[in-house]
């Protein structure tokens, strides 16, 4: 259940039933013109209502901020976050905080469960409200009022006066309306209805009636009045509803129509015209306050949803600026004096809803609460104004024009409209009435019998009309009965004539009938005779005829049997004679042959020898090497624990040095203090005896540890030279290893080539003894040797390396080797023929591409080693380009050759089987891996899971690259198609920037009017638009179509970025707005064709920066630092320098950039100017190549060609089946 519906315990309804409700809606919806999405929008957001009413909130443990309540809680907040398509944490932030903006800083404030729960009714209130309005005016604008019609039929249905046991804020608006709309009914019903006798200057005594005004000012007065107290209590935070019932009490002591309640401290009563009603202020305040939460609005206006943003859109500068207090009370104030002006407007007629009894029962009627209702809504007052005064009234024009038909000649004399309308009204017997200035005015009843005199004389010409028209009906169905009565009669009489007709035709043909029958018996008869004789006669002379056929047949055969005989036996002698000739030929060459081999075996023995040579070198150079490391490491040991002791005793005998001059020292003092003390002169002697030792011990011990390092050092330096001698003799016996591997390759692929050789020349040789045995001559020769064609004249088609035996064959081979040719030469034809003209695409595909490929998979001409296919293609796509103004054309041939290339990049792979077999040795595969390594690379690039590839000769790779090359070349001509279309809107839209900010009327709030140069942009668009359209209607892959697009806003920006360094009338406020509402028009652009914009829109950074630069109107309080870093970080210091003294103020009330700043520039700049790449501040274009094949390949990877269909020209060559599969 959700807390908003279940506030009251009614929750079904007898009788109703809520699905055929719901289908009726919708079907209210459809017929107001409100569309299926916007009636799923219109659910989506009252759903997200009913479960934002069911999110209850907790405080968090560690302080006074509020959470969603429990896992429920969080369901519901999930569910209302999706339905309104906004963020969950933001709309959970939105109703858990509050953000308060100051002058100095931004306080986000966390609210309590109760101003959580406060905040939670009011997003839902506003959106409902929203709602509620979204479907005020989309009725409104679906009924089609005219706002131009001066007519309008107006409905107002408004609550009647209410009074309950606790009246707050909504029942004081609900009578504030009623009293409005009392005073309203009463200077109609009252004021107007007696102004409007006076006017006429008729007779009419005047009716007292209770005038409602000081209840209006007690409420709406300002300053002074309820409301307004109202809203100055809304004002102050510390106000409560205590504070306002005082100050109501004190303004309104004396007042009365206001009164204080004995028992209430916080409630007041108002004396309405319908009795007196008690109000609580216990919610006045609240109830009043209206602010819109800025936390809401932003959150709603950023949703996903459209219909959501648009019932919350941005709110406008001045208001987000500023906060005005709003409330409810001076909004339903403005709103009723709204609704009073368009009444007073109108004509209105009032209807008076009376409550019969209390109980809401039927068939109880109350007297007095009735009576009490009628007295209160001013009934009684009417209705005593209507029967003492003249409730109908006509203007004279409208009077006669009704009720001249009592008597048709009142106008015919020269008499006036007052005289006429009282001759209609002496005529009718009416007495009472009055005659105004204007009108005719009657009392109540008086009109009634008007209309029935009127009755009488239109009931008196109907009859007369009914009479005549009676008349002609019964005229007109008299002759219409004549008429029918006459055809009937004619039908009668042909029918009887038809059936006398009928029975003499019967007669007629029964006679006919027996004639005939009697005929045929009697020549079936006959035919039965003839035919009987004539299959005698026939069988006589076909016995005869077959004798005589049987006789010529022997003797044709006995004369073919002697012809194949005698053909036979020298056929015979012939094969003898041409197998013994070729046999001869057989052993001739094998015999070379068998030379050849035994010379190659001799080589391959020599080889062996240098390759066991070489194996030993390899190991003698391992082993070396390894050597070489251990002595290296033993020898740097070796030095670093010499090193170590020397270090120690330098330690050492820098110690004894120190100790030495102490000692020293100590002598000096003990010999200047004189010789009177014993022993003195002892020490002076033994201390540098001593000493010496030390020292001379000390320096032997060094100079045999610099012998020992200067030692070491030398063998170092041996080691070293003789591992430099080695690794040359390595690298020398390396090369020679590696020419004698190349050698040994070399011969053993001769050796291969030979031996197939000689195994095909066996082969030949063996089939032709045996032909030989079998055919071996039995008589004498009557034939002679047919010679071999010479190599000279061998077919072009025919592959190279075919065995001589194949050089042999009867007229009959040759014949119909010429006629696979020419066939192979017409299917060429027809595919070329076929490919000219304009295939199409099927399911995205292009079929030429297809067909093509399929083409050449079939007639295995990526396997052949020559052949004039590729060379024709080629001719016919260069021909089909030629017209390169044309990008439909262009782009066609784009589609077609990037998918044929992709097609042979994934099936084509360079062939393996003539390259040299792999070495063994550990340097020979290492060198041969280093050299096979593209071969590699390229058949791991081509070979794709799924695809059966084949090894491609020269001509398929030569075709292959040739088709890249002009997949390059359609690129680049298309690419500048559209530079050459784009140049001259963009030199429209550089002159427009140059022209318009000077001469364009400015608005009040400065700025300038561009909407006539912007129609230079939108060409620009609208050439994009053409030009992508093209590419789409042509399958070009997007890839390329990003490649093209990158490319084309490249070019823009070096033409505009250039266009604003050059030209200093371009570098100002007003033109930079107009290039920078330009790119906005780009920038869209590129996100409406974001798959095939791709990165585009990042081609203009240098241009948007330099616009952004522009549109600053304070910019003399921008740092360098800000310049540089945020706002320009892509420009140079030429660039920016340019800019910036460029740059002159045009009206716009703007500054330029500080001259601190522009002096730091040029000093930068001055610095920069050594630099050659950086002395141009202008752009360059850039018209190369930005893609690769493996670029499309990978692109159009998840192309299926299953479902393609290929030419149906081709489709009905009996020789083109195979693309049916």
């Amino acid at each position: 259940m959700f807390h908003y519906l279940n506030q009251s315990n009614c929750y079904e309804l007898d009788g109703v039933d809520d699905s055929k409700e719901y289908l009726s809606t919708r079907r209210a919806m459809d017929v107001v013109g409100i569309s299926s999405d916007e009636q799923d929008a219109i659910f989506r957001v009252v759903a997200a209502i009913l479960h934002l009413g069911n999110i209850e909130f907790a405080k968090v443990s560690d302080g006074d901020a509020s959470q969603p309540k429990d896992d429920q809680s969080r369901f519901h907040l999930k569910t209302t976050a999706e339905l309104l398509m906004c963020n969950e944490k933001c709309l959970e932030d939105s109703l858990c905080k509050r953000v308060m903006v100051t002058r100095d800083e931004t306080i986000t404030r966390s609210l309590n469960p109760d101003a959580a729960a406060v905040s939670r009714d009011a997003l839902a209130k506003i959106v409902y409200s929203r709602l509620f309005d979204w479907l005020v005016n989309k009725i409104n604008s679906s009924i089609g009022q005219d706002p131009d019609s001066k007519l309008l039929i107006g409905v107002l249905d408004i609550y009647g006066f209410e009074s309950f046991k606790t009246n707050s804020f909504e029942q004081f608006c609900i009578n504030l309306t009623n009293e409005k709309l009392q005073q309203h009914f009463n200077q109609h019903v009252f004021k107007m209805e007696q102004e409007e006798y006076t006017k006429e200057e008729i007779d009419w005594s005047y009716i007292e009636f209770i005038d409602n005004q000081d209840i209006l000012d007690l409420i709406e007065k300002k300053p002074g009045g309820i409301i307004a107290l109202l809203d100055e209590a809304c004002m102050f935070p510390r106000s409560t509803h205590e504070t306002f019932a005082e100050k109501l009490y004190q303004m309104f002591k004396d007042h009365k129509r206001f009164s204080k309640p004995k028992l209430s401290r916080t409630g007041f009563t108002i004396s309405h015209y319908a009795g007196d009603v008690t109000y609580q202020t216990e919610l006045f305040l609240d109830k009043n306050k209206d602010y819109v939460v800025a936390e809401h609005q932003a959150l709603l206006s950023a949703s996903n949803c459209p219909f959501v943003s648009g019932l919350f859109p941005p709110l406008p500068e001045e208001s987000s600026k500023t906060s005005k207090f709003s409330s409810i009370g001076s909004r339903f104030k403005q709103q009723l004096q709204a609704l009073i002006e368009t009444l007073s407007a109108t004509e209105p007629h009032y209807i008076r809803c009376v409550k019969p009894n209390n109980l809401l029962k039927p068939a109880i009627f109350e007297n007095s609460n009735v009576l009490q209702q009628l007295r209160c809504g001013g009934v009684m007052e009417a209705i005593r104004i209507s029967c003492a005064g003249y409730p109908t009234r006509k203007t004279f024009d409208e009077f006669i024009s009704r009720f001249k038909i009592l008597e048709p000649n009142v106008l015919n004399g020269s008499c006036d409209e007052v005289t006429a309308c009282s001759r209609l009204l002496e005529k009718a017997g009416i007495k009472g009435y009055q005659i105004g200035k204007t009108k005719v005015f009657l009392r109540a009843g008086q009109m009634a019998e008007l209309d029935s005199c009127r009755n009488q004389v239109l009931g008196k010409s109907a009859s007369i009309i009914q009479r005549k028209f009676r008349s002609y009906s019964a005229c007109k169905n008299f002759m219409s009965l004549r008429i029918a009565a006459v055809q009937i009669q004619a039908l009668c009489r042909g029918e009887v004539a038809r059936h006398i007709y009928e029975h003499k035709s019967r007669t007629a043909a029964a006679s006919t009938i027996q004639k005939d029958a009697r005929m045929f018996l009697s020549r079936k008869a006959y035919m039965i005779l003839r035919s009987s004789a004539v299959l005698i006669q026939a069988g006589m002379q076909g016995m005869a005829a077959r004798n005589e056929l049987l006789s010529r047949k022997q003797n044709k055969a006995a004369i073919v049997i002697q012809s194949h005989c005698r053909g036979y036996l020298s056929f015979h002698w012939y094969s003898g004679l041409k197998g013994a000739a070729v046999a001869i030929q057989c052993a001739c060459r094998a015999r070379t042959a068998c030379r050849e081999l035994r010379k190659l075996k001799l080589a391959a023995k020599e080889t062996g020898a240098l390759q066991e040579a070489k194996s030993k070198l390899e190991k003698q150079v391992e082993e070396l090497t390894l050597q070489l490391q251990l002595e290296k490491s033993l020898r740097a040991q070796e030095t670093a624990k010499l090193e170590a002791a020397l270090e120690e005793m330098q330690v050492q005998f820098e110690g004894t040095k120190e100790l030495l001059m102490k000692e020293r020292e100590a002598a000096k003092k003990i010999a200047e203090q004189g010789p009177s003390r014993e022993g003195v002169p002892i020490i002076n002697h033994e201390v540098p005896v001593t000493d010496q030792e030390l020292v001379n011990k000390l320096t032997a011990e060094n100079e045999k540890l610099k012998l020992l390092v200067s030692s070491l050092e030398k063998k170092i330096d041996e080691t070293e030279k003789k591992y430099e001698e080695t690794s040359k003799l390595s690298e020398d016996r390396l090369k020679q290893a590696l020419e004698a591997e190349s050698k040994i390759i070399q011969l053993k692929t001769e050796m291969q080539r030979l031996e197939e050789k000689i195994s095909d020349m066996e082969t030949a040789d063996q089939i032709l003894r045996h032909q030989a045995l079998i055919n071996a001559p039995s008589g004498k020769s009557s034939g002679h040797l047919v010679q071999s064609p010479q190599a000279g004249e061998d077919d072009p088609y025919e592959p190279q390396g075919a065995t001589p035996t194949k050089s042999f064959g009867t007229e009959s081979d040759s014949m119909l080797r010429k006629s696979d040719i020419e066939r192979q030469r017409e299917n060429v034809d027809t595919l070329i023929r076929c490919i000219t003209n304009d295939l199409g695409f099927s399911e995205g595909k292009p079929v030429a591409a297809f067909t093509i490929y399929k083409c050449l998979i079939h007639w295995r001409s990526f396997e052949a080693e020559r052949t004039n296919v590729f060379d024709r293609l080629i001719q016919i796509i260069g021909s089909s380009i030629e017209d390169e103004a044309n990008n439909d054309c262009m782009a066609y041939w784009l589609s077609n050759t990037s998918t044929l290339l992709f097609l042979l990049q994934r099936t084509l792979k360079v062939t393996v089987s003539s390259q040299p077999p792999q070495p063994t040795s550990f340097f020979g595969r290492m060198a041969q891996g280093f050299r096979s390594y593209p071969s590699s690379a390229n058949l791991a690039i081509g070979g794709l899971d799924g695809v059966r590839q084949v090894e491609a000769k020269y001509p398929a790779l030569l075709f292959k690259e040739q088709l890249t090359a002009y997949v390059e070349k359609i690129f680049g001509i298309i690419r500048d198609n559209s530079k050459k279309e784009l140049s001259p809107l963009l030199s429209s839209c550089i002159q427009a920037s140059r022209t318009s900010p000077g001469s364009s009327p400015r608005s009040s709030d400065g700025s300038s009017d561009n909407s006539a140069p912007t129609s230079n942009w939108k060409s620009i668009v609208d050439s994009l638009n053409g030009f992508l359209s093209t590419m789409k209607d042509n399958f070009v892959p997007p890839v390329l179509v990003q490649k093209i697009f990158t490319q084309i806003f490249s070019y823009i920006n070096v033409q505009l970025f250039n266009s604003l360094l050059l030209h200093k009338e371009c570098c100002t406020f007003d033109n930079g707005e107009y290039v920078k509402d330009g790119l906005a028009e780009l920038e869209i652009w590129c996100g409406s064709a974001q798959e095939y914009a791709g990165s585009s829109w990042d081609e203009l950074k240098y241009v948007r920066q330099a616009v952004g630069l522009l549109v600053i109107q304070q910019k003399s309080q921008i740092t360098y630092d800000n310049l540089t870093t945020e706002l320009c970080p892509i420009l140079s210091s030429q660039q920016l320098y340019r800019i910036c003294t460029l740059y002159c103020d045009d009206n716009s009330s703007t500054e330029g950039v500080s001259p601190d700043v522009i002096s730091r520039i040029k000093i930068l700049t001055a610095e920069d100017s050594n630099d050659a790449d950086s002395n141009s501040f202008l752009l360059d274009d850039n018209s190369s190549i930005p893609f690769s094949v493996d670029e499309i390949s990978s692109s159009l990877q998840e192309l299926d060609f299953t479902g393609v269909k290929p030419a149906a020209e081709l489709l009905e060559n009996p020789a083109f089946e195979f693309l049916q599969g």
